[in-house]
């Protein structure tokens, strides 16, 4: 069948649809000069549409997010998945604490219901236990980091140093002056840690570049 009428009819078409005689031709592509149009990872458009399909590939995911909405999570939607992590993990610790603590224990006695017990207990005590302690400690952290944020109006690395610091000094209150101040000692030393970690990748780009 041949095909070069409706073609003819087709550029006729586009030719009335484009203004009056002295307009412009329409460029008469064949099927060899479609085939040599690369596809960069898109099917081919129209070549009657004046439009570049390289503004049409996205490097990065774009996301649509509510009005004054950030990309990531702030510090009140991590507290919850802090807080649920720090419990889980320490009854974990707990539990292998316990069941270390049980077999000790019962190292003497030979295998008997009494024994299952008492290992038992042991593990559900020991997990309890190490879970509540978790479970406050990142209620704390999770608390100044808020209420730091909220003052200070910026999320950066300060305020995780400045909330790890207040967490380990009012967690180690009850031991006194001293016991308050390697309590704040130690969380800024763990939660300078994190931060230096989070950061280390900038850090040895710095580092580099002053090499030059």
């Amino acid at each position: 069948m041949d095909n070069s009428g409706t073609g003819g009819g087709l550029r006729a078409g586009f030719g009335l649809f484009s203004g009056g005689g002295g307009a412009a031709p329409v460029p008469d592509y064949s099927q060899p000069d479609l085939s040599r149009v690369p596809l960069t990872g898109m099917s081919p458009l129209s070549p009657y549409l004046n439009l570049d399909p390289r503004y049409l590939i996205q490097d990065t995911e774009e996301f649509i997010l509510p009005t004054g909405a950030n990309k990531t999570r702030g510090r009140f939607e991590l507290a919850f998945f802090t807080i649920g992590g720090c419990c889980m993990t320490g009854a974990t610790i707990g539990a292998v604490n316990g069941l270390r603590l049980g077999l000790k224990e019962t190292r003497d006695m030979a295998w008997s219901k009494p024994r299952n017990v008492q290992i038992l207990n042991m593990v559900t005590r020991q997990g309890a236990l190490w879970a509540n302690t978790l479970g406050s400690l990142a209620l704390l952290y999770s608390t100044f980091g808020v209420v730091i944020e909220k003052v200070r109006g910026a999320e950066d690395d300060l305020n995780t140093v400045a909330a790890g610091s207040l967490t380990g000094l009012l967690y180690k209150s009850t031991a006194g002056l001293r016991g308050a101040a390697r309590g704040g000692f130690a969380g800024f030393v763990l939660t300078g840690l994190y931060a230096l970690y989070n950061n280390w990748d900038h850090i040895k780009g710095v580092s580099v570049r002053h090499s030059l």
